[in-house]
């Protein structure tokens, strides 16, 4: 069985998605289709060299999604997945693949998630930190039992978590989880804490933006973050979708129950390979591939 999964922020590159756009029609109408749906040419700053404006929120969120979106619409037939997941913003690539969304709904929502998260990262600062070499559990006794707001929000495979909380939380958690033999724990370059209680405004911000987009039941099971578990029903969908901003991504355990489930291949489309690697250290029998027309 074949699942197509799909990244999330931090994958883009300047010059994403231009090879897209001068060799597939259906690229360039997409594309042409995103610029004016958000109102501004996406297109430029994704094919340009300009590595900090792509790296604004507002703009990766969008970029990401175009390009694994719109490489899944041009496979045509030989879209044919058993699952998807998508790792984060990933998710909302996955669900428009899966023809749970409309690629203008998704767009918009992706749009209006970026806002809102960079709106409440403006609110309350936050930040987060990649913890290496610690078993889950430790990890999450260590935030548990740190002061002030630091949660596991990334489980991005077996001895690689990411917490995420209020700055003072995090530097002290990073020096707790080194006194307790992490290879490496250090903050990562990010605007605030995804996936964390401090994205509680944005979460009820997209709350009402997704309840009132319309959903349909997708061809084969999403395998959503929240959950870890492959999702069917249209009402569960929105409403893991709700939860995503403030609870954890569970990567390691939605690949480990895609396997249980029969799923052997997984193609990664959109920016990068990042999600292949994970895929890798979290089973080595898994096969991993990169999506190509």
């Amino acid at each position: 069985m074949k699942a197509y999964i799909f990244p999330g922020q931090g994958a883009q590159f300047p010059g994403m998605g231009q090879d897209l756009y001068e060799a597939s029609p259906i690229a360039k109408e997409l594309f042409d289709t995103a610029n004016s749906i958000l109102g501004f040419n996406i297109t430029d700053i994704m094919f340009g060299e300009d590595a900090e404006a792509l790296k604004q929120t507002q703009v990766t969120q969008p970029a990401i999604f175009l390009h694994s979106v719109i490489m899944s619409k041009c496979l045509g037939e030989n879209f044919q997945p058993n699952a998807v997941a998508g790792h984060s913003l990933g998710e909302f690539s996955a669900l428009v693949a899966a023809n749970a969304l409309s690629f203008e709904d998704g767009l918009t929502l992706v749009h209006q998630r970026a806002l809102a998260m960079q709106a409440a990262c403006d609110q309350v600062p936050g930040t987060m930190a990649a913890v290496l070499g610690l078993e889950d559990e430790k990890v999450e006794s260590i935030c548990a039992n740190t002061e002030g707001i630091v949660v596991a929000a990334n489980y991005n495979c077996p001895g690689q978590l990411v917490i995420s909380g209020e700055k003072t939380a995090i530097a002290q958690a990073c020096e707790s989880m080194k006194e307790a033999g992490a290879r490496r724990a250090l903050p990562l370059p990010v605007g605030g804490a995804f996936h964390s209680p401090l994205m509680e405004p944005a979460r009820e911000q997209l709350a009402e933006a997704i309840s009132n987009t319309p959903f349909t039941s997708p061809i084969c099971p999403v395998y959503q973050n929240v959950v870890a578990k492959g999702i069917t029903n249209k009402e569960d969908i929105q409403n893991n979708l709700i939860a995503q901003l403030t609870a954890p991504v569970k990567w390691t355990q939605s690949v480990q129950q895609m396997a249980q489930d029969g799923v052997g291949e997984f193609i990664e489309l959109g920016p990068g390979k990042v999600l292949q690697g994970l895929v890798k250290k979290i089973d080595r029998s898994l096969t991993t591939a990169s999506g190509s027309l």
